[in-house]
C-alpha cells in the first residue's frame, strides 16, 4: 500500500506524540519519584520551594505542548480544508479534550498556581501557631485543588493520546508503516 501521508502530517502526529508522552510521563516521574525523595530528603519548607520550582518547569513545558496542540490542530484543519488528499482532521472528540485541556491549564498556570505560590509563602513567613496553621490551612486547600487539576489534565492528555493514537492507527498504512 503506497502512503497516502504527507511529510507534514507525519511530522504532526509524531510532535504531537512526544508532547503528550512528554506531559504524561513528566507528571509520572514527579508523581512517583521526585516527590517523595524531596519529601524524604529536605523539610518541608526547603522540599516546598524546591517542588514549586519543578512545577515551574513542568507548567512552562504543559504551557508549550498546549501551544504546539493547538497549532497543529488547527494546522491539520486548515490543511484538511484546503487539500483534496486524504488528511487527518481534527476530530470532535480531539477537539474538546484539547479544549479542556487548554482551559485546565490556563486555570493552574495563571489563575490557582499563582494563588497557591502566595499561600505558601505566607505560609513559610507566618509567625506563632495560631497564624502558621491558619496559612497552611488556606494553602493546603488551594493546593488540594491544583494537585486535583494537575492530575485531571493528566487524565485528559491520556485521553488525548488514546484517541490520536486511534485515529493514526485506524488509517492502517496513512503513515507508510504496515
Amino acid at each position: 500500500m503506497a502512503r497516502v501521508t504527507s511529510g507534514w502530517q507525519l511530522s504532526c502526529s509524531l510532535l504531537e506524540l512526544l508532547g503528550l508522552t512528554m506531559w504524561i510521563g513528566g507528571l509520572a516521574v514527579i508523581l512517583t519519584s521526585v516527590i517523595p525523595a524531596t519529601f524524604n530528603s529536605f523539610g518541608i519548607e526547603a522540599g516546598g520551594r524546591f517542588l514549586r520550582r519543578v512545577f515551574d518547569n513542568y507548567n512552562a513545558l504543559t504551557s508549550g505542548i498546549v501551544i504546539l496542540l493547538i497549532g497543529s490542530t488547527w494546522f491539520r484543519l486548515w490543511k484538511s480544508r484546503n487539500s483534496l488528499s486524504g488528511n487527518l482532521p481534527p476530530t470532535r472528540t480531539e477537539v474538546a479534550l484539547l479544549v479542556a485541556l487548554s482551559l485546565v491549564t490556563t486555570l493552574i498556570v495563571l489563575v490557582l498556581g499563582p494563588n497557591a505560590v502566595q499561600l505558601q509563602e505566607a505560609a513559610f513567613l507566618a509567625e506563632g501557631e495560631v497564624a502558621t496553621k491558619t496559612a497552611y490551612e488556606a494553602f493546603f486547600r488551594t493546593h488540594m485543588i491544583v494537585r486535583a487539576l494537575h492530575l485531571i489534565n493528566g487524565g485528559l492528555a491520556v485521553g488525548l493520546l488514546v484517541v490520536k493514537f486511534r485515529q493514526w492507527v485506524g488509517r492502517r498504512g496513512a503513515f507508510g508503516f504496515e
